[in-house]
């Protein structure tokens, strides 16, 4: 029964861990009702979470229960609390308090049994500090708090999470589950997912449209964002001097890169001498600079 908040940036997979939660617990056989808090008009979002009795306001033409009714028995879960406006936080205080809804335009409480599991990507501890969120509310919506880190800080379940969303987009897509290139999983895991699960969920399943029949996530199939260099794939070689080149040449782009095409500093940081820095780029005709810009037309 306790109130449990769930806390984390946007895209680290909240919702799906109330879900969770609600799917693993003694609550499963009842519903569970999800509402977003920002994207239902404040004028409306009381109506939505506790319903109204016909004739209340214009447009109300019969009693409607609201989303927290429907949750009865079951879970119901507040997504982006922190952007609840402060008199409705008053009136999910007395929910919580007394375990009664009120439809707006009645006045007789109705008794309800809920299990609530809000989220929110703020710092409500310093919303409370600055007098945007009450105090007494997030005491009782905090009995247990769950931290889902961002993936950049998960590396681990990036293996598996590519895996997951690989499988699952190959059967919407009813084709067979095509594998990863090594530079392409290299840029995959060496990205550092800025958007969360829900940025490399969407890389995955656009991977797979542009890959087509094609058996193979090519790195060229990478989104700019993954893939800034626009790395383009070669098959693999099975001539160890085709392979050294390859790397030589990768190796050198991203040397330079870090040195900002500085040469001599490019030549110590590798550990070679600046001739045989010059013999490299020129054996893989690399620019040793970069294109300057253009200067501005005076006309």
């Amino acid at each position: 029964r306790s109130t449990i908040l769930l806390q984390g940036e946007s895209g680290t997979g909240k919702e799906l861990a109330a879900r969770t939660i609600h799917e693993t617990g003694r609550r499963r056989g009842g519903q569970f009702v999800a509402v977003n808090c920002g994207a239902i008009p404040e004028n409306l979002l009381e109506s939505e979470l506790f319903g109204h009795a016909r004739g209340s306001f214009t447009g109300a033409m019969r009693d409607k229960p609201g989303l927290v009714e429907e949750a009865a028995g079951g879970t119901f879960f507040l997504d982006e609390i922190g952007d609840l406006s402060f008199p409705l936080q008053a009136k999910l205080l007395r929910v919580l308090e007394e375990k009664t809804v009120r439809r707006v335009g009645e006045i007789r409480p109705r008794p309800v049994d809920v299990r609530f599991v809000s989220a929110t990507n703020k710092d409500i501890e310093r919303e409370v500090a600055c007098g945007r969120f009450r105090e007494d509310l997030y005491y009782r919506l905090k009995i247990i708090t769950i931290e889902l880190p961002p993936l950049r800080e998960r590396k681990e379940d990036l293996v598996l999470l590519l895996d997951h969303f690989t499988d699952e987009y190959a059967r919407t897509l009813r084709r067979l589950r095509p594998r990863f290139s090594p530079l392409a999983m290299e840029l995959l895991l060496a990205y550092p997912w800025p958007g969360n699960v829900r940025e490399l969920q969407n890389e995955i399943q656009r991977c797979l449209i542009i890959a087509g029949d094609s058996p193979i996530i090519r790195e060229d199939f990478l989104s700019p964002k993954v893939n800034p260099g626009g790395e383009t794939y070669t098959p693999a070689s099975h001539r160890l001097s085709e392979a050294r080149a390859a790397f030589e040449k990768r190796f050198l782009r991203e040397a330079l890169a870090r040195c900002d095409f500085h040469r001599s500093r490019t030549a110590a940081e590798i550990g070679l001498t600046r001739q045989g820095l010059f013999k490299l780029l020129k054996k893989h005709n690399l620019q040793a600079a970069r294109t300057p810009a253009p200067l501005p037309s005076n006309e």
